[in-house]
């Protein structure tokens, strides 16, 4: 079965050297952006990549589709929001938007899919569904 789980955001502010010659954030950096949401989404949930890696869980991208609508620009102020899904037995789905704050304009949309790996192998996440409540 699959199901979502409740929104989650975390704010932030463009720093002046995120941005390019053109005077918007580079490409790359949402990325980054995006990254550190998942990160501190699950440790809000009480899960801890340096704990799942010493017991020999690691959680690792597989695939990255991004949606660039509008830039932004230096000491924008924005929001990246995201949901979760469990997709099938190995994969974990997160849908992630990010909106300049505080008109809400929506900025990006991303879909990035993950999987638990056990000796460079995808296995099932287990625990982690439970954890996310992804049953």
């Amino acid at each position: 079965m699959t199901e979502i789980i409740k929104m989650y955001g975390l704010e932030f502010v463009v720093r002046d050297y995120e941005c390019d010659l053109q005077g918007i954030v580079n490409n790359a950096n949402y990325q980054h952006y995006l990254e550190h949401a998942r990160h501190e989404f699950l440790i809000s949930k009480g899960i801890s990549f340096v704990d799942l890696h010493n017991e020999g869980l690691d959680l690792i991208v597989t695939k990255v589709e991004i949606d660039y609508k509008h830039p932004l620009k230096s000491r924008d102020k924005f929001i990246v929001r995201l949901t979760i899904q469990r997709e099938g037995n190995v994969r974990l789905v997160f849908f992630q938007d990010i909106y300049r704050l505080p008109d809400e304009k929506h900025i990006v949309h991303a879909k990035v899919t993950g999987v638990a790996t056990k000796k460079g192998r995808p296995v099932s996440p287990g625990d982690l569904v439970n954890r996310l409540n992804l049953e």
